[in-house]
């Protein structure tokens, strides 16, 4: 899951996601909808079932959401907390059946007062009713909201994009990416009888209900709010099994009826992805509740085991290559992207959205690793170091927490090339391998912090990266290796760096190592080194002759 900055890989726009990014005032709106505050640090959620109908004349919503949650702490009389983003509403309230009374809406919030005590370790449910009509997406998935487009053959078709935006633009929740219902969720989409409705997980029925139709679809796992989706078309579907390291995992690809033959053509590369982020990663984290591609109006989105896709069923990203290498075209951009988050993002998420370099540049890398995969590890690191064009470097990559809000689109590709960097430096590729199956190990279907993962890291590698990553996450500053020759002799040091960062850094074409630090060091100079002095383009660092 992301929160998705396209327009950072397009540059066609100055996108609402790129304004979240930059802002620095915030008011209590963004505190409640970014906080583990009071009003939800008391409760935990269990499992969410939601049902919906949506009126594709009228931009209509109408559903309801039960909640199963657990007491985990003393709630002190505080009222409990519900998101449901204006216009949308809610309708009846009850709680384990009985009518609640006392509510009352601040913004996109409403605050249930329950006027009971709850024992620690209870089980309780509430059903939300809820109606209205959603923000509709301005440009999905970068301006997100409800999708009420046609099809080519102007047909009725729909769905939501609302990562950042949040999945409360639709639906009653805890919109708190830290609280993911623990034992999974269920969505059952009605419809009119000539569409179909796809949603996450695996399809459990059918009903007839006169003129319409419901599909109930539920996934096991843990799963972000923003990536409970339904998908509403003329879709048909391509079935297919993958033969992975827990077995069998149930392929579907549901497209549009007009673009089966593009589709089985294009999404055979998913087999060659799965293989590659696999033996990378380890298994897929979702077996239970299988792999499906959903084709989508908009570009893409990682929602969990029902990824949207909107490439066109072309390689690249809408058929060009962001690296400027040339291997950005060898292969299905959104396809290997956005399964790349069913790892990093989805099975381990950050419980802040201001930690989501962890989403955005493990799966930025992971392009990197699947060119490697197929084409080897020149192309690889040709396709990481041609991203760097991307880069920015406008603020930092971590953003402010308790606010629900991400740091620099950075988080992409300089986060990629911090990893590369990072490989560089535990200078064993099987034992890196080793580092990303056992993160995905340790963190599998969890919530985490920054620290946690840095600290795995650190350990796993045997090297201290405290100023690594305060260098390369906390701050917008490039370490450059300033250098001179004297004599016989080449001195160097760092600059534009935190206070004892002194990472080390390969010469290219050599097995020389230098040990930087901000104090002039000096190695003297071997053949070759007269004409040109250079760092192992592997490393993302600046190098400056003085």
């Amino acid at each position: 899951m992301k929160y998705i900055l396209y327009c950072l890989l397009v540059f066609t726009t100055f996108s609402h996601a790129q304004i979240l990014s930059q802002k620095n005032e915030f008011t209590r709106q963004d505190s409640l909808r970014g906080s583990n505050n009071e009003f939800r640090n008391w409760w935990n959620v269990l499992r969410y079932d939601i049902e919906i109908e949506a009126n594709f004349e009228r931009k209509y919503l109408n559903g309801k959401n039960t909640i199963e949650f657990e007491i985990i702490a003393e709630n002190q009389n505080h009222p409990l907390q519900i998101d449901l983003q204006e216009p949308m509403q809610l309708g009846k309230v009850l709680l384990n059946g009985l009518p609640i009374d006392q509510m009352e809406r601040e913004g996109n919030v409403y605050f249930l007062h329950l006027n009971q005590h709850f024992q620690i370790q209870t089980k309780h449910t509430l059903e939300l009713e809820f109606h209205g009509n959603p923000s509709i997406a301005k440009n999905a998935p970068w301006d997100g909201g409800w999708i009420f487009k046609n099809d080519a053959k102007g047909r009725p078709w729909m769905t939501v994009a609302c990562q950042g935006l949040g999945a409360s633009v639709w639906y009653p929740n805890k919109d708190y990416q830290g609280d993911e219902p623990d034992n999974g969720a269920s969505l059952r989409i009605i419809v009119p009888k000539d569409l179909i409705g796809i949603g996450n997980g695996k399809l459990k029925e059918i009903n007839a209900k006169g003129d319409k139709r419901e599909f109930l679809w539920e996934v096991v796992n843990p799963i972000n709010n923003y990536n409970i989706t339904p998908y509403i078309g003329h879709y048909s579907e391509i079935k297919d099994t993958y033969k992975g390291e827990k077995g069998d995992l149930s392929l579907s690809y549901w497209v549009m009826d007009y673009n089966l033959n593009a589709a089985e053509k294009q999404l055979k590369q998913t087999k060659d992805m799965l293989s590659s982020f696999e033996h990378w990663f380890g298994p897929y984290p979702f077996y239970e509740d299988g792999f499906k591609i959903v084709e989508t109006s908009h570009l893409g989105m990682e929602h969990q085991s029902a990824i949207a896709y909107g490439n066109q069923f072309r390689d690249g990203y809408l058929g060009e290559d962001l690296s400027g290498s040339g291997w950005g075209l060898k292969w299905d951009f959104i396809l290997i992207h956005e399964s790349g988050h069913e790892w990093f993002g989805n099975s381990i998420t950050t419980e802040e959205v201001a930690d989501m370099w962890v989403h955005e540049a493990f799966t930025s890398y992971s392009e990197t690793l699947h060119t490697e995969q197929l084409f080897g590890k020149e192309a690889g690191r040709d396709y990481v170091i041609g991203t760097r064009a991307k880069i920015q470097n406008d603020i930092p990559l971590i953003g402010h927490y308790g606010v629900n809000q991400v740091g620099s689109t950075d988080i992409y590709y300089k986060g990629a090339n911090m990893i590369h960097t990072f490989r560089q430096l535990v200078e064993d590729d099987e034992k890196f391998r080793e580092i990303l199956r056992g993160m995905n190990e340790k963190f599998y279907h969890q919530t985490v912090r920054t620290e946690e993962v840095e600290s795995y890291l650190s350990e796993m590698s045997g090297i201290d990266l405290t100023e690594f990553f305060n260098q390369y996450l906390r701050t917008t500053m490039i370490p450059t290796l300033e250098y001179k020759t004297q004599g016989d002799e080449i001195y160097f040091r760092w600059t534009e760096i935190v206070e004892g960062f002194d990472m080390p850094v390969k010469v290219s074409n050599s097995e020389i190592w230098l040990y930087p630090t901000a104090e002039w060091k000096s190695i003297k100079r071997k053949d070759g080194w007269e004409k040109e002095f250079q760092i192992d383009r592997n490393f993302y660092v600046n190098l400056k002759k003085v």
